[in-house]
């Protein structure tokens, strides 16, 4: 076995060695981005060739050709080799074109032409440091910007529901899944009482930093309602009023799903401002009906009539709560996931758990799109209504 492998061994540390002395000549930033032979390559090619035509042509100086190996060799050698060039090449030209001319003449024309040289080589490697301190603050700012939206979406998770209420007689699973650090969806629900619980789902319009923003502005106001009267057509107007007044003339809107199930009622009272409609699958006949909405979305005007919509649940039963990161999702066709076809993942998990459900909707949906991807937040939440049994979210 080492007799095998040393030779081998032995060949790879000359490689590495040749390597090392190669990107020893050359910057950094150019060491690191290729092939270390195919600077050198160019620096040496461009240098022969004007060597070349300057031993060919004695009748006229080529002293200035020079400067096409100079400048290739100040864009990618190391500063103090770029300026030892310059010696070569007036060496070179002294050697290669002999002319009669006077020695003090000759002199003054290859001191000129060093100080062109010098001058030409400052010049690209005072635009290469410029542009290398200006590649370095770019990156320490996108590292900041990066280490900020981390910052950002972390607060964002804050908002987010950590565990699961115990409302007997309901399962219930909810995650969010952001497109991008941050995220303009949010998802909530709020106990009410030991037998009622309020759902809030919402989708800000457009995506990013703005986005995120409003989301997070909307998730502390529905979160400071909860001290409040859970009135929702007066929830739904204050967060209306609040959305708008700090909104551009209405270009930013959430689109929201508030929802009131009493448990002991088996009835769902909700609005829905704009959002995609939920879907409630029925256990008794294995139909899936949607809750459509009933006014526009929060914070275009100032005044949003909304209406209060109602449902009667019974054991069985399955409400599934979404936003459009879930039906617009496409596929390498650009065809999208579609509200049937989510219609039909909800039919065909109607007897699994809530958190089943819910894993198994995210999972066809980044089945779906894969190859793509998620072009959208993705958010989705599971009620399963086991009321003649009595079980409870934590069991």
């Amino acid at each position: 076995m080492t007799t095998t492998t040393s030779p081998l061994i032995r060949a790879k540390l000359r490689n590495e060695r040749k390597t090392s002395e190669l990107t020893a000549v050359l910057r950094k930033d150019v060491a690191l981005s290729g092939p270390a032979w195919l600077p050198l390559a160019l620096v040496l090619g461009s240098f022969a060739a004007v060597a070349y035509a300057d031993h060919l042509i004695v009748s006229i100086s080529l002293v200035y050709l020079y400067l096409l190996p100079l400048a290739v060799g100040a864009i990618f050698l190391r500063q103090e080799i770029s300026y030892s060039l310059i010696a070569v090449c007036i060496l070179f030209h002294d050697f290669y074109s002999p002319r009669n001319l006077h020695p003090a003449l000759r002199i003054f024309h290859n001191l000129s032409a060093a100080f062109c040289f010098a001058f030409i080589v400052y010049i690209i490697q005072r635009y290469i440091q410029q542009r290398e301190a200006l590649s370095k603050t770019v990156q320490k700012q996108r590292d900041e910007l990066l280490h900020d939206v981390e910052l950002a979406a972390q607060v964002q998770r804050l908002f987010l529901p950590v565990g699961k209420p115990a409302i007997a007689g309901l399962e219930i699973a909810g995650m969010m899944r952001p497109a991008r650090g941050v995220s303009g969806d949010y998802y909530d629900y709020i106990p009410i009482n030991a037998h009622t619980i309020q759902f809030v789902i919402a989708d800000v319009a457009g995506k990013g930093v703005p986005a995120a923003l409003l989301m997070s502005a909307t998730a502390a106001t529905m979160q400071l309602e909860a001290n409040h009267d859970r009135n929702i057509l007066e929830i739904v107007g204050r967060l209306n009023t609040a959305i708008h007044s700090v909104s551009d003339d209405g270009e930013r809107y959430v689109t929201l799903l508030v929802a009131e199930l009493d448990a002991q009622e088996r009835k769902l009272r909700y609005v829905n401002c704009g959002h995609n409609p939920a879907l409630l699958f029925r256990a008794q006949t294995g139909e899936v009906t949607r809750l459509h909405s009933s006014c526009a979305p929060v914070g275009i005007s100032p005044e949003n009539p909304c209406e209060l919509a109602s449902a009667g649940l019974a054991t069985g039963d399955v409400l599934v709560f979404y936003t459009d990161g879930v039906t617009e999702a496409e596929n390498q066709l650009g065809e999208e996931l579609g509200t049937e076809r989510l219609s039909t993942i909800v039919q065909r998990g109607s007897s699994s758990s809530a958190e089943a459900l819910m894993t198994d909707i995210f999972d066809t949906v980044a089945n779906f799109c894969s190859g793509v991807g998620f072009n959208d937040d993705v958010t989705v939440l599971v009620v399963k209504c086991n009321f003649d049994g009595f079980r409870t979210a934590s069991s």
